[in-house]
Formats: C-alpha cells, structure tokens, sequence
C-alpha cells in the first residue's frame, strides 16, 4: 500500500511504524471502544470515554483526562475501508455539523505484512501550517509513536 501521492510535508505529519500484530487485530483495536481505551493517549493519560460508530458520517467521539484537564474530541468518519483504513476528522461532528476550529484529519492505513506484521501508517493532515507546526511542538511524534507501541503491545496481549 503505498502512501496518499498528495501527501503536504507543510501539512501533513506522518508516522510508519511496522508492527508485531496482526492487522485484523490492529483493526479491532481501533474500530472497537473496549479495546481503544487502553491504549489511545499515551500513558498517564487516559480515555474516560469512547463512543464509535465505524461507518461513513459515523461518530468517532473520545474524551481524554490529561494531566487533570478532560478534553472532549468529537469527529466523524470520512472514510472506512475494512482491514486496511480508516479516515476521521474533527472538522465535522455527526451529522455533518461542521465545528468552529477544526484541529486535523486522520487518515490511518494497515498494511498486511504477513506473519502477523502489520505496517500501520498514521498521517494527520492539517488545513494551515500554523496548526501543523502546533501539532509538531506538542510532540507529534513522540506521542503518536508512544501510541503505536502502546497499540501494538495491547494488540499482542489479545492474540
């Protein structure tokens, strides 16, 4: 599967990582509230709430507890192609209600490599450079790679 050819390096941030879990596994982590809670944000900080519903125009609302601050996100599924990826965004709320300040589009890919690997690409498209840049101050890539371990290790313990 080969990366979005429109891919911005002024407004797109990407993480590749391959992972040592299947990708129906992957997938069930992402698409299943149960399972997305353990290990959505990096640790200490947790989700206190999940609420999904994987289909096009669907909801994909999570709420986190960071550093004593809950932060509610609510977004909608732009995308959903089983198995191999899922787009959401914060943009719009279900029902198509846009919100005011939009923050980022995910566009997440899992690409089988066999033997119960899986190369998991996460890109977060931004719509200005300003809030690219922001997302990249707050440590993009530490915490979506903290993430993608802490995905790949509860991945495991379910296999």
């Amino acid at each position: 599967m080969d990366l979005d050819p429109n891919l911005d390096p002024n407004l797109d941030l990407v993480l590749t990582r391959d992972l040592k879990a299947p990708r129906d596994l992957l997938w069930r982590c992402w698409t299943t509230p149960e399972h997305l809670v353990h290990w959505f944000v990096p640790k200490p900080h947790r989700v206190t709430a999940c609420d999904l519903d994987v289909r096009v125009g669907g909801r994909f609302n999570t709420t986190f507890l960071v550093d004593g601050d809950e932060m509610e996100n609510l977004g909608v599924y732009l995308e959903v192609v089983p198995q191999e990826k899922l787009v959401f965004t914060d943009a719009y709320t279900e029902g198509w209600k846009p919100v005011p300040e939009p923050f980022m589009t995910a566009i997440l890919t899992f690409e089988d490599l066999g033997q119960g690997r899986t190369r998991y690409t996460a890109i977060a498209r931004h719509r200005n450079v300003e809030t690219t840049r922001q997302h990249q101050d707050m440590g993009f890539f530490e915490g979506w790679g903290t993430v993608a371990e802490q995905l790949e290790a509860y991945a495991r313990g379910l296999a």
